[in-house]
């Protein structure tokens, strides 16, 4: 449903969804009361009079709650989907049916919808932008640099975008400043570790179905996200192996409760691979060749050997050419099943 009105512009899948949408949100809001203090205080000094602002983000009911803080803080709010896996229909029809603002999302989108919102979110002429992988930043450095002129600055929400910036900066390419939101205690130390430790999880429970005790969980990177996936893998009961090239975080793995080894040896064990480094090319089409094969067993059948599940988590679909998808080409293991984690809600809306 792609609409313009005096109110809003909006591409969203069923403005009919606002309803539940609406629900969602106010639920979600029960669980943030900073916000909601930020929100009222917002109110009645406007801060952000006057400033148009595009968000690329998760669309989801925590992110609902930020833009309506952003709102009431008198920014004019465009909104298009950072992970098209992650978005919330109902929370998107929400935003534009009982907030009046311009939402560009849809559940799955493609990648040339999804190349068109994030077009659609920068036709607002911003002030500000907010990224969560550096997607709006980067089209404004290539496709859509006119605007750069009248843009005071972005935040940047997570270690693959920061990844992305930091290597712009080093070019002396970035032409606007940003804040890095991955870098305060309160994203990494708690969103990054819990958030992304339960949420990635729970994106792999709802796409295989699988049970994680006694599986042998393979963590590729042993950051603050890695921590979190580890230690409530280990609490579902799984066999941890943590895969991390810096010796201290290794030896810190180790004194956790895991074991720690190289991508070699651990490829031949795992059942679950979780890449949390925020780069590319970590397990590289070498280490699929020695994996255990396997296929998706069908309900009800038996003696069929499980599953190799591999999650990017962070990432999503859009963005597996430049982190692995080259690297399953000609391998030769039987099947490994490629997903991405998916916020469910949990810890989004960062």
């Amino acid at each position: 449903m792609s609409v313009q009105t005096e109110v809003a512009k909006y591409d969203i899948r069923d403005i009919r969804m606002a309803d539940e949408g609406k629900r969602r949100t106010e639920w979600a809001e029960r669980s943030m009361p900073v916000l909601r203090q930020i929100r009222a205080r917002f109110a009645k000094e406007q801060p952000l009079k006057g400033t148009r602002l595009s968000a690329c983000l998760h669309v989801t009911s925590e992110t609902a709650n930020l833009m309506r803080t952003l709102q009431a803080g008198g920014a004019e709010v465009v909104l298009c989907a950072s992970n098209p896996l992650s978005t919330q229909d109902e929370v998107a029809a929400s935003l534009v049916e009982d907030y009046g603002m311009s939402v560009y999302a849809r559940k799955g989108e493609d990648n040339e919808t999804y190349y068109a919102h994030l077009n659609a979110a920068l036709d607002s002429a911003p002030h500000i932008t907010m990224d969560d992988g550096a997607d709006l930043v980067s089209l404004l450095h290539t496709e859509r640099s006119a605007l750069l002129p009248e843009i005071y600055g972005s935040t940047e929400e997570t270690t693959t975008g920061v990844i992305r910036l930091k290597a712009m900066h080093k070019d002396g390419a970035l032409r606007l400043p940003v804040i890095a939101v991955n870098e305060s205690d309160t994203k990494h130390l708690f969103d990054n570790r819990y958030g992304t430790g339960q949420s990635t999880l729970d994106g792999i429970l709802r796409a295989t179905n699988i049970l994680l005790a006694g599986k042998a969980v393979v963590v590729v990177g042993y950051g603050w996200c890695g921590k979190g996936i580890a230690a409530r893998a280990a609490g579902q009961g799984a066999q941890v192996v943590v895969v991390e090239v810096n010796p201290v975080r290794a030896l810190e793995a180790v004194m956790d409760g895991h074991r720690s080894m190289d991508m070699s040896e651990a490829a031949q064990i795992g059942d679950v691979f979780v890449t949390v480094t925020g780069n590319k090319h970590v397990i590289r089409k070498k280490h699929f060749n020695t994996m255990k094969s396997g296929a998706w067993a069908t309900h009800g059948m038996s003696g069929i050997q499980p599953p190799i599940v591999v999650c990017f988590a962070r990432s999503f679909t859009r963005t597996m050419p430049t982190c692995c998808r080259s690297d399953f080409d000609g391998a030769e293991s039987a099947p490994a099943r490629a997903i991405s984690s998916t916020s469910s809600g949990i810890g989004s809306g960062l």
